[in-house]
């Protein structure tokens, strides 16, 4: 009698939908990422237009996404996408990805991240137990202690919030993407009116700096922008829980992108404006991993040692939110699968009380809090980021299919620029695909090898669906 009941709620506002792009979008990236850039193009200008061009390419796919989210308000995403325009097989592998490796690993990834920053706050000491090990020919550090017992708890308790309603998840994510804009506007504001040494002479690129040198690393500078950028498709997931998702889901993905590309020229802009080139270069990355964030850098020039405080508190936000907005969404697709009996029925089940899949939520989170005590996520999240670069083409290319697979098909939002910008997602795609394979060739073949294992699991589950009919 209550089963009608226990069906997913259509309770995120346009507001809670735009807090999912912008919060599962600016994670990190934007205070850590500009020195590498600037060493790969030593002029600052180049910099800005690798970070605008990598907004706009994220943009072309935000706006392909956003016709395809229209036409299916469906819990599930690219799940949803690549099963009506490819069928099941393609659709199963990309959801295996993700919850075997790709959305787990994130979630662990972040959650470390998370532990690694508030330990700047509250220190944690070091590791109890560490060892090394080989996975794919790769040496692995692992090791145990407070910052992997803290990083398991984040997990824990954003699962925990979001199998309360996805309402409250919502609300949660709006808080902490608004305490991060504020965080970002105070460092940015701060340089342009506080800043002492701080002059637009920066922007000017030294001499040394050749133009046909930046030229050629003008890609990996677009590459390096395009991780920041990333994270955006959280929302389609969660698209059977949005409010008339017709017209929000297309909204928030293109307010919210264009809201990240505002955020992320402006913090970049005050970053040159209050450092020298010199200052940029040297800042933390892997060239120099003792060295301060570029955000620290540029906080200190208006308030000196308070300033790594401020990043640091800056960092725990930026992160929670990012932690929150992909538990809130991933978990759904695991949700998806079990729902066409693909994955473990239990999974599919929802709350008569919270209405969300409970069951896929504390799953996603036991095994990502594996991973973040495993040590492997980084090198797992590495191998699936060919793969993921591939299915995010095909769904991109799914535009084109649909568009003569059902001409006849409701499409309540028309992909702006069509064919001109999703033709640019497909090509963007396609291009960092083949840039993977180049310079990561060993990482691409093994996440080949991580799709064709979803082949016999995709399988087992459809003999035992056919065996439970």
């Amino acid at each position: 009698m209550n089963e009608p009941k226990k069906q997913l709620v259509r309770a995120l506002t346009l507001t809670d939908a735009t807090s999912i792009v912008v919060g599962g979008v600016i994670g990190t990236g934007v205070f850590l990422k500009t020195a590498v850039m600037t060493q790969q193009l030593g002029s600052p200008v180049l910099v800005m237009l690798a970070w605008v061009a990598a907004g706009l390419l994220s943009l072309a796919g935000a706006l392909t996404y956003a016709e395809l989210g229209a036409m299916f308000p469906r819990t599930g995403g690219e799940y949803v996408y690549l099963n009506k325009a490819y069928g099941e097989v393609p659709a199963f592998l990309w959801g295996w990805m993700q919850v075997a490796v790709a959305a787990t690993g994130a979630i662990a990834a972040i959650s470390t991240g998370f532990a690694i920053f508030l330990s700047a706050l509250v220190p944690m000491g070091g590791a109890w137990v560490e060892r090394n090990f080989n996975l794919f020919g790769q040496e692995i550090h692992w090791q145990l202690g407070l910052q992997q017992v803290v990083a398991v708890a984040a997990i824990i308790f954003f699962s925990a919030i979001n199998c309360l309603g996805v309402a409250v998840g919502g609300r949660v994510q709006s808080v902490l993407t608004g305490a991060k804009i504020l965080i970002i506007a105070a460092i940015v504001a701060g340089v342009f009116f506080l800043s002492p040494s701080a002059r637009w002479s920066n922007l000017v690129a030294p001499a040394s700096a050749t133009q046909w040198g930046m030229v050629q690393s003008f890609g990996a500078g677009m590459i390096a922008a395009s991780w920041a950028y990333s994270g955006w498709y959280s929302l389609p997931i969660v698209a059977g829980e949005v409010r008339n998702p017709e017209r929000n889901v297309p909204r928030a993905l293109i307010f919210g992108m264009l809201a990240v590309m505002l955020v992320y020229v402006l913090t970049n802009l005050s970053y040159f404006y209050a450092l020298p080139v010199s200052e940029v270069t040297t800042s933390n990355s892997s060239a120099h991993p003792d060295a301060m964030p570029v955000a620290a850098k540029a906080v200190q020039t208006f308030s000196g040692s308070l300033g790594l405080g401020l990043i640091s508190i800056a960092f725990v936000v930026s992160i929670a939110g990012s932690l929150n907005a992909v538990i809130l969404g991933t978990a759904r697709v695991p949700y998806a699968m079990a729902r066409d009996g693909l994955f473990f029925s239990r999974l599919g089940k929802v709350s008569s009380s919270s209405h969300v899949p409970v069951w896929a939520i504390l799953f996603q989170a036991v095994w990502a809090s594996v991973l973040a005590l495993s040590g492997t996520f980084d090198q797992l999240t590495t191998y699936s980021i060919f793969a993921l670069w591939l299915f995010y083409g095909v769904t991109a290319i799914a535009v084109f299919v649909l568009r003569r697979k059902m001409p006849e098909a409701r499409r309540p939002y028309r992909t702006l620029g069509y064919p001109v910008v999703p033709l640019l997602s497909v090509l963007g795609a396609a291009w960092l695909v083949i840039n993977t394979i180049q310079t990561s060739p060993i990482e691409s073949a093994v996440g080949l090898l991580l799709i064709a294992l979803g082949l016999p699991v995709y399988f087992f589950f459809k003999l035992s669906r056919r065996q439970a009919k």
